[in-house]
Parts: C-alpha cells; structure tokens; sequence
C-alpha cells in the first residue's frame, strides 16, 4: 500500500534531473544599463503584483524585448504558476535564439505541461534552431511524462547525430530515464552502457527504472555495482537508497534491507526523512513490525505517510489491535487521518473479522466527520461483504457514485461470497448494460455462479466478453473457467483453455480435479505425473485430489508412488494429506497401513475418525469400527452425522443389531438428528436380523417422511425373508415415495407371481407401462 507510485518516484527523479540541469551560468554579459533590473528581478520578485509591477516597468524604460531580460521574465512568470503570461511574452520577441527556447520550453515543463513543452521544441526545431544539453534533458523527460517512447527513440537518434550524448551524464540520464518510464527497460539498459562519465543521477535513473518495472532484483545488482565501483560523484544519494529500499520491500529481502541500512547509518544519511520513510515501509513490507516500529521511533517528524506505513505494517501481519492503538496515537499527536489511512483500519478490522469494532469504527468515522472518500466507501462495502451484512452493504452500495467501477466489482464479488449467486449473476448483467468494466474478481465470482448454478450458455458469453476485452490472459479469470467448464463435463474445452494460457499450481489443481470430478481418474494421474515431470511442485490441494484418484480406481501402485514422492520430498505432511493417505490405503484394502498412519497422527479431526470407522466398517471390521468410535468420543473431535453414518453401517454389514440399537439411541446425546439414511441403515439392520416388524415399526415412527431408499431397503429384507405379503405392503409405499424406481414395479409384480396372483401382476406392469417407466436394461462386467 505504501511503495511509491511509479509517477511519484519518477517525478522525484525528474525534479533531481532540473535541480541538476537548469541553474546554468548565464552566457550573457549585460551592460551596465542592465545592474539595476538585473537586481530587481534577481531578487526583489516577492508576488505576481510585484512582478506585473516590474514588468511595467521594463516595458516603459523600453527593453521588453531584450532576451535576456524577456527569459528572466519568462522564467518568474512559470515560478508563479503562469505559463501562459511566459508564453505572451515569448511570443513578442522576434528574434529567439537556444537560451530563449530554454527558458519557454522550462516555463511549461516546471508546470507539468509537458505537451506544450514538447510543441515548444517543435518550434524550436522548425525554426531550425537545435537543442543543447540544457533543452534536451527536460524533452526527453516530457517524452517520459506522457509515455511517447516512439518521440523519444526520434530525439535519441538525433542527439547521436549531434554527438551531445556520449560525453553528458545529465542528457544520458534523461534517456535512462525515459525509456524507464515507458517500460522499456533493455534499452535504458542498453543507454546507461553508452554513457562515458556516470554520475549518481544516471544511477539513480537505472536504479529506480529497475523497481518500478518490477525488476526489483536488477535495481538491488545495479546499486551493489555502483556502491562497488562508484567514485565520488557516484555514491547512492538518499533518492537511489529509496529505491534501494523499495527493492528490498517489493522482494520480502530483509537481509539486503539490514544492508543497506548499516550503509545507511554509515554514510550518515539516516536523518534524511525520505530515508526513514523508506526504511519504514522496507521493514513494513518485509513483515517485521518491530523493526519497522524501531525504525518509525527513529523519524523525527511523523507525518501522515509515516503513520500510515506504521498502521500498514501491522495490518500485514493481521494484528488489528496494534493498528487500532497506533491510529489513537497519531489522533492525539495532531495528525488529521486521510482517506488512505481510515481505508488502512477498515480493512485490519475486516481482515481480522471483528465485526463490532468494524461497525464501532464506521460510526467514528461519521461522528467525526471523517473523509468518506471513493477509497473509504469501498472499503466498507468490502467490509460488510466480508461480515455477510448484505443490507448495510447494499446501503453503501446504494450511495456509492455509478462511475466507482471498483465497488460494482465488490459488490459482485460480495454476492458471491454470501452465497447470493443469482444477484451476483443479474448485478453482473447490469453492469454489462451500464457499461461498466468488470475486473478479475467479479469475472471469477460470475463464473462461479454460473457453474453453480448449472447456467453453461452465461458461462460461455462470459468468456467470449473477456476474449474481446483481451482480459483472457488472467490466471484467475483462466483457472475459474477451467473449473467452470471441468464440472459442466466439457472436459475439451477445459483442457484447451489449460493448453493455451499461463498456468500456475491452481491451474494444474483445477484441471485435475475436473477430471476427478467426471470420473476420469487416469486422466487425472496422467495430467499429476505430467505436472510433476515439468518440475512443478504440487502442494496439499494436488496430493489430496490425486489420493482420491487413487481411491477410487483402488490402485494401490498409484497411491504408494504419490505416497513415496511425499516421503522423498520432505512435503508438508498436514492433516488434510494425512486422511487422504487413510482413505486411499483403505479401499485398497490395506487397513493395516491406515491404522499405522492414523496412529501416528498428533493432531486429527473429525474427516480423519470417519475416515478410519468407514474403512474398517467398508471391510465388515465392524468392532474395530466400534473401536475407533469410542476413541472419538474419548478425544477432542465429536461424532457427526456422517460419523454415525459410517459406524452403523458397519454395524448393518456385520449383523450387530444389539450395539446398532445402541448407537442409533447415542445419537441424541450428540444433538445429532437422525436423517434418512441413518434410518434406512437401521432399516437395514434390522431387516437382515429377521427383525421385519421392529423394521417396519421404526420407518412407521419417523419424524420424517420415509423416502424410497429407506422403503427399499425394508422390500429387500422382505424379500431375503420371503415375507410375500408384507413385501407387497411395503412395495406399494416404495412405490408412491419413488415413482420413477423400475425395480419396485418388477419387485412387486414378482411377489405376485410368487402367490398366484397373475392378475395383480399383470396389472403391475401395466402401471408401469402408463408412467412411461421402463425396466433399465441389465449389463455383465465379464
């Protein structure tokens, strides 16, 4: 949050470069007619009255068009903010000659009009007049201000033509400069190369170029060098060590940051304010809120942006209460916060999901009359997202001005996440009607709900916008179309779009676990030993999803090589890897090596313990299942409803009705609420037992509305048994529950062919004929 703009950087190094450049010796010898206006506009300018005053007077004693008295004239008119009196005037001198086209060509650099600075020197150059070192450096720099590499190259070539650069460190720098800012770092490298004589200026160009490229690195190599070989005049002024320090933040290096803190220290630099601010936010970005506490004691006068960098420090480290005391501390030090750092505490509390001090916060900020600036406004709508408030945040939202893209995007985005996907898809449609740009979260929480919700056709023209709006080299955007595409089933287009962008970790994820999802398990252990082939570390999420390919082609080669290249690895063995491991090793029937990991668990939760009774209960080890259940009830985890699940149907493989009976009455005392699969399980177990009537009791007493599985599994025990006619009875309840189930009609009908009962038969199947229900065909795996 705190590193320097790119503009704010470059144009701290474009004032060093006119601080360098513009306070030229005047090559003029004035007669001594000239001392006294000399004098006065030298010295005696002290407001634009004056000024105009002066001017006056220079115009009455008859030298208003003496050059050297017009560019003095020129130059005081930019000092005060008025390039367009400099301009008036330089329009009146009929003869202009390089240090007149200087002077009108500084006026409107110095006042950020850089376009009129470079429709100056088109002039100049029409006039046939050329540049010297003193025109060139603020051109080049207007070039760089308004990002016209091509105008730049066209100076370049004509200063090589001219012979000024390869002997002027001030008109090398410019370029270094310029070509920095245009992002064409190779050939600021390339111009540094050229440059004879190396001053700290073209250091500082090159080293400050590299960081705000994102070649962090390259900038900390370039100041090594120059720390190395520099003389003199090539020492790290304080504006190449904030550079320095940026490197540092941007790179998480903390050991270079304490390096170049002892040069610092060393050079006696460290009072300057732009250093410790530099420090500052270098510690902050490194994630050491103690240095960067030490560093912010040592500043001795705090300003806002020392404040503010204090404050983000530790929202990095997601300490809320240290942000909190530190902005009670800047109140009472006089310091009146900004839009940035309310944003700062808005975003600690929501981070942290402290939902009262983030409403109590909200209310200080309008008691108080704080800014509620576009940046604060979306940082509380992020926050109440975040919290699930879904009217405060469309109150906010509501308030919000139509041209904020930003908190549209949020907005989507929060939808999203509190689960209201179909407002997220028609806010979404709004902002298309709107015109209003989407980013890449709102592109990925829209393609999220269009999965969810099954709508592939939205999906698709979804991905034909961000094709047109060239948005499709987005990882993100990629990944969650990816994903979008894998759980539809369109597992080609899945692959093409994988095929085709930049991947990362979750790319690969992704797509593995599409074709894990549509059941294309050796596809997905393809795609896992290609990703592994290519060097590409996978992490818990891959090893997870590729264990459960394991599991469910029961291949016990596949699963020991991902277990084996955890073990060689030295991977991050966690929790989530670990049950994976159990439940792979148990449905390939090696129970004994789940136990073995499970035991040597320190840590397990819930998944793990149904993990391990399903196991043993999937292999008929229904007391070991039981085992396992009363060890949970010993330790931390509680039983769930899946664990229940899980252990009696271990118990309905193996016939313990008794302890069945048990466990199903346990569940009450865990607050679990029996659903219908419990019920169908203890169906089950009674039914297999001979226990029909207790069955048929139980489904009779159901809270809830037995369905056909819970039916079903009461017709098959009838049927083991041979109880014709209450499977008759039962069948006819299965049949109302599930009327679409074509083994109920042939179940029945068979009953009543068993008793002699052809006509009922008979007319069994004819029901089954009139509601278009028909009898799946059956199939052999031999």
């Amino acid at each position: 949050m705190l590193s320097l703009r790119p503009t704010q950087s470059f144009k701290r190094f474009s004032s060093l470069l006119q601080q360098r450049l513009y306070c030229s010796p005047t090559r003029y010898h004035q007669p001594n007619d000239f001392n006294y206006l000399n004098h006065l506009l030298s010295s005696q300018i002290s407001s634009l009255q004056t000024l105009f005053q002066s001017h006056a007077f220079i115009i009455t004693n008859g030298y208003s068009r003496n050059i050297f008295i017009a560019s003095k004239l020129i130059s005081l008119y930019a000092s005060f903010h008025k390039p367009s009196c400099s301009t008036q005037l330089f329009d009146e001198i009929p003869q202009k000659d390089i240090f007149l086209w200087n002077s009108i060509i500084k006026a409107h650099f110095s006042n950020g009009e850089y376009s009129r600075a470079l429709d100056c020197y088109q002039w100049m150059r029409a006039s046939e007049a050329l540049p010297n070192h003193f025109t060139l450096p603020m051109i080049v720099a207007s070039c760089a201000e308004l990002e016209l590499v091509n105008c730049g190259r066209s100076i370049h070539g004509l200063v090589s033509k001219l012979g000024i650069f390869s002997d002027n460190s001030a008109v090398g720098s410019s370029f270094v400069y310029m070509y920095s800012k245009c992002g064409v770092l190779e050939e600021a490298h390339g111009v540094f190369g050229e440059i004879l004589f190396r001053d700290v200026v073209a250091w500082t160009a090159l080293v400050i170029g590299c960081v705000q490229n994102g070649e962090s690195k390259m900038g900390l190599e370039c100041l090594r060098e120059m720390n190395r070989i520099g003389g003199d005049g090539e020492r790290p002024n304080f504006r190449t060590l904030e550079g320095g320090f940026q490197a540092c933040g941007n790179l998480g290096d903390l050991l270079a940051g304490r390096c170049l803190h002892g040069l610092v220290v060393k050079t006696g630099m460290d009072c300057s304010q732009v250093v410790q601010s530099s420090l500052l936010s270098m510690y902050s970005k490194c994630g050491n809120p103690e240095e960067a506490h030490r560093s912010f004691c040592e500043v001795g006068k705090k300003d806002l942006i020392s404040w503010t960098a204090m404050i983000s420090s530790y929202l990095r480290m997601e300490r809320a209460t240290e942000c909190f005391g530190m902005f009670w501390e800047m109140l009472v030090s006089g310091i009146y916060p900004d839009g940035i750092i309310i944003s700062c505490m808005i975003s600690s509390f929501s981070n942290s999901m402290r939902v009262f001090e983030g409403k109590a916060f909200h209310g200080l900020i309008i008691r108080r009359g704080y800014i509620l600036d576009q940046m604060v406004q979306n940082a509380l709508l992020s926050m109440y997202c975040k919290f699930g408030f879904l009217k405060l945040a469309e109150k906010i939202f509501g308030r919000v001005n139509e041209q904020n893209f930003e908190a549209w995007n949020l907005m989507v985005s929060g939808y999203r996440k509190m689960g209201l996907i179909t407002k997220c898809i028609e806010l979404f449609r709004e902002m298309q009607y709107l015109g209003i740009e989407s980013d890449s979260n709102s592109l990925v929480s829209v393609i999220s709900s269009c999965s969810q919700l099954g709508e592939t056709h939205l999906a698709q023209s979804i991905h034909c916008y961000m094709i047109k709006k060239l948005m499709d080299e987005n990882v993100s955007v990629n990944n969650s179309l990816i994903d979008m595409y894998g759980k539809s089933g369109n597992l080609i287009i899945a692959r093409r779009i994988f095929c085709r962008v930049p991947r990362d970790i979750v790319t690969w994820n992704t797509l593995i676990s599409s074709y894990n999802h549509c059941g294309h398990f050796v596809e997905a252990l393809s795609l896992y030993d290609k990703m592994v082939l290519e060097d590409l570390k996978p992490n818990s999420a891959t090893l997870v999803t590729v264990l459960s390919a394991c599991s469910h082609l029961a291949s016990l080669e596949e699963g020991e090589k991902v277990h084996n290249y955890i073990n060689k690895r030295k991977l991050e063995f966690n929790l989530s890897i670990a049950t994976a491991l159990i439940d792979m090793y148990a449905k390939c029937g090696q129970l004994d090596k789940s136990r073995e990991i499970f035991n040597s668990m320190h840590e397990r939760d819930v998944i793990t313990w149904n993990v391990i009774i399903s196991g043993y209960g999937m292999h008929g080890d229904a007391r070991s299942a039981i085992e396992i259940f009363q060890q949970m009830e010993e330790s931390s985890s509680k039983p769930n409803a899946l664990t229940f699940l899980a252990v009696l149907s271990a118990c309905a493989h193996a016939g313990l009705v008794k302890e069945g009976k048990y466990l199903f009455g346990k569940m009450q005392e865990y607050s679990v609420t029996p659903n219908s699969k419990h019920y169908a399980c203890m169906v089950d177990l009674l039914g297999r037992s001979g226990n029909l009537q207790e069955a048929e009791a139980l489904v009779l007493s159901m809270p809830i509305s037995p369905d056909g599985g819970v039916w079903g599994t009461l017709l098959s025990s009838c049927k083991i048994h041979n109880e014709i006619e209450m499977g008759i009875r039962i069948a006819k309840h299965a049949i109302t529950s599930d009327k679409e189930n074509d083994g109920y009609y042939v179940m029945i009908s068979n009953m009543y062919s068993s008793v002699g009962k052809w006509e009922e038969a008979e007319k069994t199947r004819g029901i089954m004929k009139e509601r278009g229900v028909r009898k799946r065909t059956g199939w052999s795996a031999v």
